[in-house]
């Protein structure tokens, strides 16, 4: 009875090649699961001498949970990114992103002072980014897209003269600022997990639970837009809307992974890749997710080298822009449609 049971079940797979492939993606999605469990409790528990474990958990879960929620907010702003733009070599980054929160950021320390509750105050200053990042990126981004009718060269140009103009503009404000602002202000301005901004964790996790539920219908017509504008209007899907709902999520996950642990401007790229090759497939729901959990793994590997390799003679975004530098030309010499 066993045997006629398998039998029907192979049978059933070879008739629906869809299922097996789906099989095929869980368990992928199930082995990158796994991986990052093993390094995350890797980083919890290295190396820690049992009498002061309670203090190195003091020090690591914090990172540990910022390392979390920068992979999930990098790697699913980045992979819808590129699927509005239908690209996938253009990160939020690449375009400039992280070089307007930069601005914002200084512009909002040049004004009121990098002591002013305005800065200081994480809370509050998380809230003045996200709000300010959110309106500005939505209407040039948004307005970009439209002006461009989504031509991918006129984006990336575009792209990169405003991250210019917004690197320019805030070089020239730290030039006058007082050094000492200068010097508060730089701090939160290098990306790394050994100086996490650990008070704006839990506003940072409600902020995501909101936006991801606010999202939720649009992120499943993710597989519609990648099929074009005019195709996906045909099958009855508000583009348009959807594409500023989409851009403004984006916008708001890029700017939480900022302020909590400084730019790390490819990151994006080198995980949705990864996750676009590991699993070869159009639905979102596992992109989605593989783009995540190779963050996980590619942070907590990086972490574990920064911290137990060159003992903290440097930080991960070092490392991750000069690979992601690499990558990045490796994949428009391999070809990658612009």
């Amino acid at each position: 009875m066993t045997q006629l049971v398998e039998s029907q079940r192979a049978s059933a797979a070879l008739r629906n090649p869809s299922s097996r492939n789906n099989a095929s993606l869980r368990n992928k999605i199930l082995s990158m699961a796994v991986l990052s469990l093993v390094l995350a409790a890797t980083y919890l528990l290295i190396f820690v001498d049992m009498r002061f474990v309670e203090f190195a958990m003091m020090i690591r879960t914090p990172k540990l949970a910022a390392i979390i929620i920068a992979a999930f907010c990098i790697g699913v702003a980045t992979m819808v990114f590129q699927s509005i733009i239908n690209n996938r070599i253009v990160t939020p980054c690449l375009l400039g992103m992280n070089a307007l929160y930069i601005l914002i950021h200084t512009a909002v320390a040049f004004v009121f002072g990098a002591t002013s509750d305005f800065s200081a105050d994480k809370h509050i200053a998380f809230c003045i980014d996200v709000v300010l990042m959110s309106v500005l990126s939505t209407l040039i981004y948004g307005y970009l897209f439209n002006k461009t009718n989504y031509n991918i060269l006129f984006v990336l140009l575009s792209g990169t003269v405003m991250a210019t103009l917004f690197g320019s503009i805030s070089d020239t404000l730290l030039r006058t600022m007082d050094p000492n602002e200068y010097d508060v202000l730089l701090n939160s301005l290098i990306a790394g997990f050994n100086n996490v901004n650990s008070d704006i964790i839990a506003l940072a996790c409600t902020l995501i639970v909101l936006v991801a539920f606010w999202l939720r219908k649009e992120v499943m017509l993710l597989d519609v837009i990648t099929l074009g504008k005019h195709q996906a209007i045909n099958l009855g899907v508000p583009y348009d809307k959807v594409v500023v709902k989409l851009l403004l999520g984006v916008t708001i996950f890029i700017t939480i992974a900022t302020a909590l642990v400084g730019p790390i401007s490819f990151l994006g790229l080198i995980i949705a890749n990864v996750a676009r090759e590991f699993l070869p497939t159009y639905r979102h729901r596992y992109l989605l997710a593989g783009s995540f959990l190779a963050g996980v793994i590619v942070l907590l590997a990086g972490q574990l080298l920064i911290e137990h390799v060159f003992e903290f003679g440097s930080v991960i975004s070092v490392f991750i822009n000069v690979f992601g530098g690499a990558y990045f030309l490796y994949l428009i010499v391999k070809g990658q449609q612009l």
